[in-house]
């Protein structure tokens, strides 16, 4: 009879005999029904995402069906942070990529959206990004510049797709589109473009951080959080934060007329 360690360490490869389990359903040691709880939501989760993966590649099967083989994924991210660029991506994902578990960048944690980020810059058939920095979101409005960083993203794959599934915005593009409303958890394409742009602005966020610390912006990410607002009041505002912006832009007004 194995002991109840080997048990759990069998439990972790999800390929184990179905008959194996049934026997286990049979030992009335206490450890091994908990092994096997543990199993079963750990299988009942899988399905969920099998399930879940199957509805987000709907669009992608739908186009293909129409004879479209180059199908790209457009997203931004960064719209409402008071600080740092918004950043677009455009991602061409072969048809027989297997991302279980991908999703709107912002259901993602961290280490989920490293992890699909890299299989996407390994796998993906074309990736590219486009930042829009604050100085021109405060000349032409956010909406402007998320629609130009998502242009830009398109024009810079270097492959060229022949149709685009593109979250919730309408774009004048010479491609063939589709407009998706939450599609980065709808398409695995948007979801796709969508870490992938979280992550690099991320990243950027980071970098900006070390430069101007009092603000916290690796936490925040730019967002208008009550430690960042209260370090806009404290400190002041910095060279990369939106001027445009309300807080901001109050922060601003009240010191002219102060």
């Amino acid at each position: 009879m194995k002991s109840i360690k080997e048990i759990e360490q069998l439990l972790k490869n999800s390929d184990i005999e179905n008959e194996y389990i049934k026997t286990l359903r049979l030992d009335e040691r206490k450890g091994v029904q908990k092994a096997l709880g543990r199993w079963d939501k750990q299988i009942e989760k899988r399905g969920a995402l099998l399930k879940k993966y199957e509805c987000m590649q709907k669009y992608e099967k739908r186009f293909h069906s129409e004879g479209y083989r180059l199908i790209a994924g457009v997203d931004e991210v960064g719209r409402g942070p008071l600080a740092g660029p918004v950043v677009a991506a455009a991602v061409i994902l072969p048809e027989n990529i297997q991302l279980i578990g991908i999703d709107d960048s912002k259901k993602l944690s961290e280490e989920k959206r490293l992890y699909y980020y890299e299989r996407i810059m390994e796998e993906a058939t074309a990736v590219s990004t486009c930042m829009i920095d604050h100085h021109e979101i405060d000349t032409m409005n956010i909406l402007e510049a998320s629609k130009k960083a998502m242009m830009n993203a398109i024009n810079r794959l270097q492959t060229q797709p022949d149709f685009l599934l593109i979250d919730a915005v309408k774009l004048n593009t010479p491609y063939p589109s589709e407009s998706i409303i939450k599609g980065d958890s709808k398409s695995i394409s948007i979801a796709a473009a969508s870490v992938v742009a979280k992550v690099e602005r991320d990243s950027l966020m980071k970098d900006y951080d070390k430069q101007y610390p009092a603000y916290g912006f690796a936490n925040n990410m730019g967002y208008g959080t009550k430690e960042h607002l209260r370090a806009i009041e404290e400190t002041g505002i910095s060279p990369i934060h939106r001027r445009s912006f309300a807080p901001v832009k109050d922060f601003l007004i009240d010191k002219r007329r102060g």
